[in-house]
């Protein structure tokens, strides 16, 4: 076959902004549980705390020794190596955290001072330098001594990185944090800082605003608090006022889908604290940007005049977290900000509604796909404006997610998802049924979690919101990205893709004698749905699908509803626990997991195996149909397995909703041994 050749789209400068922001917030973001322990532990215990303690607090003296409580220790030990741990593992996992750490510690010791952009440098550094040493000696190790020589590199170059810290990064971070620290002085004493906002909230809507927010507002703030126990500097992005005024403003001034979605847009923004849920309103009318700068001015003026700050980040922010980390002397001007924020946001964007017009102000769809197509990824909030789940508008025109060349035959195709335990399950069936079909049983179709891909397939599908994260750890796949898991056209190009590739080595067994090497590569979670079957067959298959599960008229009349009445289907088999539940509506928000031919198979996330108790499968049928993200769904499957046992099931239902008759008569089953017989299965 041809080799295609596909010129490497340039990355723009924002987008190298949005990774580099995304990358500072990874070390901050899964600390903020830290961050938000601190502030609470500083408001309450402090000396000008609610419940002040000097052992706690860190003030006074306990039987002749200064006390040193715990906001000092936290603050200048604690969170920095958490940053630095997490810097150090996201570029070489636990051994490169390790390492990230030592080499943190150094930075502290000789700083002094809390050091969260050492931390930020430090981490990642530590992990990148011990993962270029680790590949000078890869493979040359002789066996026995691979843990003697993992350990003592890296505390050998563990205790080099800690000296660099302490006598080279040290004082340069020290000098930035002093005039970082000196310039915000100067914009507060001269009242210029009401200004950065004509610089964050434009970056918010184009999602900048990680590397301001998390990459300098968060470090200088709290060292700001550590020293005047308080900090402006975590409302200047934080604040939900300028937001809720543009959403308020819509509600009552706007059109169609926006002026009808504002409201619960609102709620969400302002008590969620997901701000970028308002994004796509101002991507429609530009204009409005002017809405958000006027009401942030606005709120630091406000803040600054009346000398109010919070303690810690307030993440997410909601007006529950912002009041939660407010100062005890700062309740009064906090609130006060985010109000007139909110009522000068509010102001200007009603202004700009009234007086302008706009054509296309009922597409909401097209600004919440623009948006996505800025932030590089799904929206989990996309469908609570649209009631659709939107896709990037390049993810949705092309088929292709990208292009590898094909070394040789399609050996082996994998379908990954999330959680690789339902959505790619059943559009691997449906693949592999179509692959065989075509007189190509040799090729392997198996299904795997994106968290376990490795480079080890020939062609990868995944759906059009997943291709993106899929791409980095199978770069020498073809990618195909679906929206469809039943009935997808892409599934055809891929059947043609294996039939050019395999066509000359067909007769030869070539194909077949090289893929059992190749397959051995695959992760264990992806065996073969058939593979699967035939193992849960003896493994108590009779007890993934029951009788009890079926339903033949559900209740629910929205989508959150069904997957509850699938989900409590699940736990009332003992199946799962609660957490499972949760997680399937997380794993919805994420990716929809309607499949097509009114079908839709709602489970949880990867990260939810843990409440699996045991595998099984839920079915119900919603005769009238329900709304599933714009779709009518009919049935809902709802899904937890355990090392692959249900696949045998969803094969089964696969088949069944590839074929128009068998559809129709699931659609009139008047039993529930009528369903579970169409699955290939009745439970005695």
């Amino acid at each position: 076959m041809a080799t295609e050749t596909v010129a490497k789209p340039r990355t723009s400068a924002r987008v190298h902004v949005q990774k580099f922001g995304t990358f500072l917030s990874g070390m901050i973001m899964p600390n903020i549980g830290a961050f938000i322990a601190w502030g609470i532990i500083t408001a309450l215990f402090i000396e000008k705390g609610w419940l002040p303690v000097p052992q706690l607090g860190g003030f006074g003296e306990t039987d002749g020794k200064p006390n040193i409580g715990l906001v000092g220790p936290m603050i200048t030990y604690l969170l920095p190596l958490l940053i630095g741990y997490t810097g150090g593992k996201m570029v070489y996992d636990v051994r490169g955290g390790v390492v990230g750490a030592i080499g943190t510690m150094g930075v502290i010791v000789g700083a002094g001072i809390p050091m969260f952009i050492g931390a930020m440098i430090m981490g990642p550094l530590g992990g990148w330098t011990m993962k270029k040493i680790d590949m000078l000696w890869e493979g040359k190790i002789r066996p026995g001594f691979e843990m003697l020589v993992n350990n003592f590199s890296a505390g050998i170059w563990g205790a080099l990185l800690a000296l660099l810290g302490f006598y080279g990064i040290s004082p340069l971070v020290t000098a930035f944090s002093t005039a970082a620290g000196n310039f915000v002085q100067f914009l507060v004493q001269n009242g210029l800082l009401p200004l950065t906002s004509i610089f964050i909230e434009p970056a918010k809507v184009l999602f900048l605003n990680n590397a301001i927010n998390h990459g300098v507002l968060t470090p200088l703030g709290v060292q700001q608090s550590l020293d005047q126990g308080k900090s402006i500097l975590f409302l200047l992005e934080a604040n939900p006022g300028p937001g809720l005024g543009i959403l308020l403003a819509y509600t009552f001034f706007g059109r169609g889908a926006a002026k009808a979605s504002a409201p619960g847009a609102a709620i969400i923004q302002f008590f969620g604290g997901i701000h970028e849920i308002y994004f796509p309103y101002v991507l429609m009318r530009p204009l409005l940007i002017l809405g958000a700068i006027a009401g942030g001015m606005t709120g630091i003026a406000t803040l600054a005049v009346t000398n109010s700050g919070l303690v810690a980040p307030a993440a997410p922010g909601s007006i529950f977290a912002v009041l939660a980390q407010t100062s005890r002397d700062s309740y009064f001007g906090v609130i006060l900000s985010v109000v007139l924020a909110a009522a000068v946001s509010f102001l200007v964007s009603s202004v700009i509604l009234r007086t302008t017009k706009h054509s296309d102000e009922a597409d909401l769809g097209d600004a919440t796909a623009r948006m996505e197509e800025m932030k590089g990824k799904k929206s989990s909030v996309a469908s609570t404006l649209t009631g659709a789940g939107v896709g990037t508008a390049a993810g949705a025109a092309a088929g292709r997610g990208g292009v590898g060349v094909l070394a040789g035959p399609v050996r082996n195709v994998v379908f990954a998802c999330d959680a690789g335990m339902g959505s790619s399950a059943m559009g691997a069936s449906v693949l592999r049924n179509k692959i065989k079909a075509a007189g190509f049983p040799d090729v392997k179709v198996t299904n795997a979690s994106i968290a376990n891909l490795t480079d080890s397939y020939d062609v990868v599908v995944t759906h059009q919101d997943l291709t993106e994260r899929a791409k980095p750890a199978t770069s020498s796949a073809v990618h195909y990205s679906v929206d469809n898991f039943m009935s997808s056209p892409r599934y055809d190009e891929i059947v043609e893709l294996v039939r050019e590739s395999n066509t000359e080595r067909a007769g030869s067994g070539d194909a077949g004698a090289t893929h059992g090497a190749h397959a051995a590569e695959a992760p264990v979670d992806a065996a073969p749905a058939a593979a699967a079957g035939t193992a849960a067959s003896t493994a108590g298959t009779s007890e993934i699908l029951a009788r009890e599960s079926v339903v033949l008229t559900g209740s629910a009349t929205t989508r959150d509803a069904a997957i509850d009445e699938a989900g409590r289907l699940l736990l009332a088999r003992g199946a799962v626990d609660e957490g499972y539940i949760a997680a399937m509506h997380e794993r919805e928000e994420s990716v929809s997991t309607y499949m097509g031919s009114f079908l839709a198979i709602p489970h949880g996330t990867n990260a939810a195996k843990d409440h699996i108790r045991k595998s099984a499968v839920s079915v119900i049928r919603y005769p009238e149909g329900i709304d599933w993200n714009g779709k009518e769904v009919k049935f809902v499957v709802g899904v937890a397995g355990i090392n692959n046992e249900h696949l045998h099931i969803l094969s089964s239902i696969a088949k069944v909703f590839t074929n128009k008759e068998q559809v129709a008569r699931l659609e009139a089953a008047t039993s529930e041994d009528e369903v579970l017989e169409l699955f290939g299965k009745v439970n005695s």
